[in-house]
């Protein structure tokens, strides 16, 4: 394993670096950038296509949004480090990338290419603090799930000649909102495609073994369901009306007679919240496959004052029998996948990607894999207050490049 340290360049550090845990990863970020082209001949150039990309992940790190604030910030990365950089890439050492070079690198990059590096390295550091954080509690012969969140996100901003907007389907895994990283990301090729479609064929590359995959009533599709479990993973599954037999199935069964299994109680920004979660065996003849246990969580919202908000009931299906997941666990699943709207929001608010007017090529979904990097790599060291996370990084120039393992 690599693991990222920076030398004894920055006053202090060493002291931080106590208190935030240093990214290890199972393989070098730029030996994987290496594999990405952008489509240019191999002789002649000054500037390799890994050494741009890392780069321009470093600025994206340090909070920058678009071409150029990237190229501002590149300009003043050190000579010492730069050199090494480039070095490092397979080339004599350079003066920094002009902004025409990154943007011809960031518009022009393999988009698949660059999505499977960067979720290499992200899983493989989530992999990394995982085995660190274990306790060693866990039961023998207990196999614990990681749970992967499937949502999609248009890029408002960046439309196509014919009007169309930029779909990407992505992938979190990890234990909670605060440490999970992007495992894979993937685009839907035009408007005439589903976004289940382009998400079964992104799941199709990851290994499911030992994953529940939880996602919004969109991707509660047979074939969804049928591919992560022969690819050996469970589901936690919503449904809704758009699925009208399998939502007319489960409505018809008798939760009034079915008791309470858990319930939780959460209180915050003036409300309070309470969700009650119910589960039933499955029912003959269920129009889904793979199927153990169906449930019902309720949410009810009120003030403080008890005056009532809202009242919401969902219904779902999963694969996961009664002895691997409790309800308590199903309500957590369900829970648990608001963690990839979170991130999005933060691509939007932090980024202000959603008013990006990055539109040629590559460029709209590289720059929407250089944020989710940019987050991932940040929550991986420890850092999951990612607004002032991207301040303190750029408060010292060294910085994103130890985040990004990319500085010795």
């Amino acid at each position: 394993m690599v693991q990222c340290v920076t030398a004894a360049a920055e006053p202090g550090l060493a002291a931080a670096i106590v208190s935030t845990p240093v990214v290890d990863v199972c393989c070098d970020l730029l030996e994987l950038l290496g594999g990405v082209s952008d489509g240019r001949p191999g002789q002649g150039r000054d500037h390799p296509v890994a050494a741009v990309l890392a780069l321009a992940a470093a600025a994206v790190v340090a909070g920058m949004r678009g071409y150029t604030a990237i190229t501002g910030w590149v300009a003043d990365v050190p000579a010492g480090v730069l050199a090494d950089l480039y070095m490092r890439a397979g080339a004599a050492p350079a003066r920094p990338p002009s902004k025409s070079t990154i943007w011809r690198v960031l518009t022009d990059a393999d988009p698949d290419a660059f999505d499977t590096a960067i979720g290499r390295w992200l899983m493989g550091g989530l992999a990394a603090r995982t085995d660190l954080q274990d306790t060693g509690e866990q039961d023998p012969g207990e196999t614990a799930l990681m749970q992967i969140r499937l949502d999609g996100k248009t890029v408002r901003g960046a439309k196509k000649a014919d009007g169309n907007q930029l779909h990407l389907p992505a992938a979190l895994a990890g234990p909670d909102a605060q440490t999970s990283v992007i495992a894979a990301q993937a685009q839907v090729p035009d408007a005439r495609t589903k976004e289940p479609a382009a998400a079964r064929a992104m799941l199709g590359q990851l290994d499911l073994s030992g994953q529940v995959i939880t996602a919004d009533a969109l991707h509660t599709v047979k074939a969804t369901a049928k591919l992560i479990c022969d690819r050996g993973g469970e589901f936690v599954l919503p449904v809704k009306e758009n699925r009208r037999a399998l939502v007319d199935a489960l409505d018809a069964l008798p939760w009034c007679q079915a008791r309470i299994a858990h319930t939780a109680t959460d209180r915050g920004h003036g409300r309070i919240t309470t969700r009650t979660t119910q589960v039933l065996p499955v029912p003959d003849n269920l129009p889904f496959p793979h199927v153990s246990q169906v449930f019902l969580i309720e949410r009810h919202v009120t003030a403080t004052d008890g005056t009532p908000i809202s009242a919401v009931a969902q219904l779902g299906v999963t694969s996961l029998a009664t002895q691997q997941a409790s309800p308590a666990d199903l309500a957590r699943y369900v829970q648990g996948q608001w963690a990839i709207e979170a991130l999005h929001w933060i691509r939007d608010t932090l980024y202000r990607e959603a008013h990006s007017t990055i539109r040629t090529r590559s460029g709209p979904r590289v720059m929407a894999s250089l944020r989710n990097l940019a987050i991932g790599a940040l929550r991986l060291s420890g850092r999951t207050g990612i607004t002032e996370a991207t301040r303190w990084a750029g408060r010292y120039m060294t910085r994103p490049f130890t985040v990004l393992g990319l500085a010795y």
